[in-house]
């Protein structure tokens, strides 16, 4: 029986500048600290499922450069107990990566480059090896070659091969979400925000529209469920039944910072659908995971075993919606 998840898609480095204000055109500022960390779907969420459940195998996909920045990404993940035999090495190309201008106690502004991850598709994954039951592929909208048709590949090659396949996306302000929607019947999970959502049916994402919004995805050829976390609630459309949960009502201070919360709320749906759990335990998985990383200002380091989130989560409430 296969067992695991495979996390393919976007890899990338986070360089991060600590300034004291962003300078106007011209202007000079010191950067007073740099630090770097992994970022983007495949470290972020194959860290986080490890962390939830530390003896479910986990393996990260994607595409490095043959650098310093490649090396750090593996050896980070490794520490996490991820499988980095997926990793192929670009031959003319770096490890994607952003600098990040963090004001501190302020903004961050993003300066991405694409490198390697840009370059990752079909060809870079081996199929005859993959032996997990599971594979998630993200994100779609900031991969080229991924949105470019590579994406609809892998997903029909892994249903081919009875791998249950899940998607993601980022929030890009565009009209380019067009091109996902081919890759939806291929899709057995879609684990979405309402925004991205939104973007996919043209309807607005308020929250009497998320039930129309999510049978609609359902309709365009989602397989199994359609997930939809908000900052409100979370949502699953499955087998024509719809299970709400609504989100921690949370007390001031208690959030440090929100990078990283929609890759957790993915991982923990992901465990719990790897696990066979109800809708319902999905939901929760995703909610508790998402809550738990709110409470560090980083992107994964805020996401445990299970046991230990629902202790930081036992004596919340959730909101009434």
């Amino acid at each position: 029986m296969r067992k695991g998840i495979a996390v393919a898609g976007t890899t990338l480095v986070d360089k991060i500048y600590e300034i004291s204000a962003y300078p106007s055109a011209g202007e000079l500022t010191q950067i007073s600290a740099i630090k770097n960390s992994v970022g983007g779907c495949v470290p972020n969420t194959a860290a986080d499922i490890k962390n939830i459940k530390p003896d479910l195998p986990v393996l990260a996909i994607g595409k490095l450069g043959a650098d310093e920045e490649g090396e750090y990404v593996k050896k980070v993940l490794s520490g996490y107990g991820v499988d980095v035999s997926g990793f192929v090495v670009s031959q003319s190309e770096k490890t994607s990566f952003t600098d990040v201008m963090s004001v501190i106690g302020g903004q961050r502004t993003f300066f991405c480059y694409a490198g390697a991850g840009a370059e990752f598709g079909l060809d870079d994954i081996n199929f005859d090896s993959l032996e997990v039951k599971m594979l998630h592929l993200g994100y779609f909208l900031l991969s080229k070659k991924v949105d470019e048709g590579d994406g609809l590949k892998i997903l029909k090659e892994a249903q081919k091969r009875g791998i249950s396949t899940s998607i993601d996306l980022v929030s890009e302000n565009s009209d380019r979400y067009s091109i996902v929607l081919p890759c939806l019947p291929y899709t057995d999970n879609l684990i979405i925000n309402e925004v991205e959502a939104g973007k996919l049916t043209m309807i607005e994402p308020k929250k009497e529209n998320l039930p129309l919004i999510a049978r609609k995805l359902s309709e365009k050829g989602v397989k199994e469920r359609v997930i939809i976390h908000t900052p409100e609630l979370g949502l699953c459309y499955h087998e024509g039944r719809l299970t709400t949960l609504p989100s921690f009502d949370l007390p001031a201070g208690f959030i440090k910072g929100t990078t990283g919360a929609g890759d957790a709320f993915c991982a923990g749906s992901l465990v719990a659908i790897h696990e066979g759990l109800s809708d319902e335990e999905i939901l929760r998985y995703g909610s508790i995971a998402a809550t738990a990383s709110l409470c560090v200002a980083d992107a994964t380091s805020g996401v445990k075993e299970m046991s230990e989130m629902q202790k930081i989560c036992e004596n919340l409430k959730r909101k009434v919606i």
